[in-house]
């Protein structure tokens, strides 16, 4: 069964918007801390390898990273709830999300599922994390379960906010990934379970390009290529553009902090605009359907659900997608969690293992266009289901992918400040 078309909104987007205001989240992460935590079983350092990468965030509060895996403390006071409890009865669970980032119809199904139990759902939207933070501190409407990022994680355990899962009740995760039932983001994954995978890549019209993209030496190349200029576009995201220009020119810490890196990286972007005038926005999604762009840096999930975009009349196989064939590009992931402050919180569980089910997070998957990490899902799979055609089966994310891809991390607010001076350059010219 097909996606049915979704309203023109990235998800994506909302995440760059919340990457700007980093500062400022930091600020109220520790606000909300009550009482100092023991430390974190792990190193304090921010990602990568190579010895220019970021130092720990402000407040002692460490950042994940493959290198650096985590296993975060627990709160005296915000233990596990107890097994073998039944789901909170005649309730309302209270789910927090971006807009456009969770099928309703999977919300009704579960509503029938537990309709025993008289349960609504009701779910509610945020436009940036330091919103969603502001809100769930408040606890003026208390929300059963989020989903987020894995870099607001520490912030989200520092500031008390998160109840630490028991697994008695989640038995779907056997469904997941072996890679996301141990993450390194919360080893033994005591506070989060999977939603999303996704890639960074490049998505283009066969017949509006007259090349493979993928078969140049360096497919990242196209974006300084003069005969594309004023056709092409990258992502309206810092992170995702300096990231896609350090893999371009041969380095791997897509997240580092030295100096010399960073100024070859800013020359890079520049010599980029020269060349080549690419647009910036995160409507790749739809303009690379409707052949506003020819070709554009862009998400995978948003190009799966490209094909549902196409103006009528036009072969939705001309559509492509690329990102390293090895995994070896920007490769980044999504979770739900429970809040500590929701009143449902057996229901909440529930909720959670609900969303692992093979047929539900298949489901959802056909309408928000952004792949679970479900162990059934292969290329061949979707392929042959008629999930996404053959001509997009490169934006599946393989299970490797999480252990040779490389994540975008949070940054602490000095190095955060460095990229955003890079970016503003670029867009100035841009």
């Amino acid at each position: 069964m097909a996606p049915s078309p979704r309203k023109p909104v990235s998800r994506r987007r909302l995440l760059q918007a919340s990457a700007l205001a980093l500062p400022g989240a930091w600020a109220l992460a520790a606000c909300a801390r009550d009482q100092p935590l023991s430390g974190p079983t792990g190193a304090t350092s921010a990602g990568g390898s190579a010895s220019g990468s970021a130092a720990p965030s402000p407040g002692g509060i460490p950042i994940a990273s493959p290198q650096n895996p985590i296993k975060w403390p627990i709160n005296p006071g915000n233990e596990p709830i107890a097994s073998g409890l039944e789901p909170e009865a005649n309730a309302t669970l209270r789910i927090y999300n971006y807009p456009d980032y969770l099928d309703k119809a999977v919300v009704k199904d579960f509503q029938k599922e537990y309709a025993d139990y008289n349960v609504t759902v009701e779910v509610s939207t945020f436009n940036d994390y330091p919103e969603a933070l502001t809100k769930i501190r408040g606890g003026s409407s208390p929300y059963d379960v989020t989903f987020l990022s894995y870099n607001y994680i520490g912030r989200l355990v520092y500031g008390d906010l998160i109840r630490p899962l028991n697994h008695d009740y989640i038995d779907n995760i056997t469904n997941v990934w072996e890679e996301f039932q141990n993450p390194w983001y919360d080893q033994e994954w005591q506070y989060t379970v999977p939603y999303v995978v996704y890639t960074t890549g490049i998505g283009w019209r066969s017949d509006l390009i007259p090349e493979d993209i993928g078969a140049r030496p360096n497919p990242y190349d196209v974006f300084w290529d003069t005969k594309y200029a004023g056709e092409i576009a990258v992502l309206d995201d810092d992170r995702e553009v300096i990231g896609m220009t350090i893999l371009r020119d041969g380095g791997t810490d897509v997240n580092t902090a030295d100096p010399a890196v960073l100024g070859a990286t800013r020359d890079a972007m520049l010599e980029m605009l020269s060349l080549s005038q690419p647009r910036v926005t995160i409507s790749g999604y739809t303009d690379i359907p409707e052949g506003v762009l020819s070709l554009s840096q862009c998400w995978s999930g948003d190009m799966i659900t490209g094909q549902y975009y196409m103006p009528e009349g036009v072969d939705p196989s001309v559509l492509r997608y690329w990102s390293p064939p090895d995994g070896q590009g920007l490769v980044n992931n999504d979770f739900m969690c429970v809040l500590k402050g929701g009143e449902n919180p057996v229901l909440a569980h529930h909720f959670v293992n609900f969303m692992l089910g093979n047929d539900v997070s298949l489901k959802n998957f056909s309408w928000v266009g952004y792949q679970p990490p479900l162990t059934m899902l292969t290329p061949e799979t979707m392929v042959a289901d008629g999930y996404i055609p053959d001509n997009l089966k490169e934006a599946v994310v393989l299970p490797e992918w999480f252990v040779a891809g490389y994540p975008v991390l949070e940054l602490p607010p000095e190095v955060e400040a460095e990229y955003q001076a890079i970016w503003q350059q670029f867009k100035a010219g841009a």
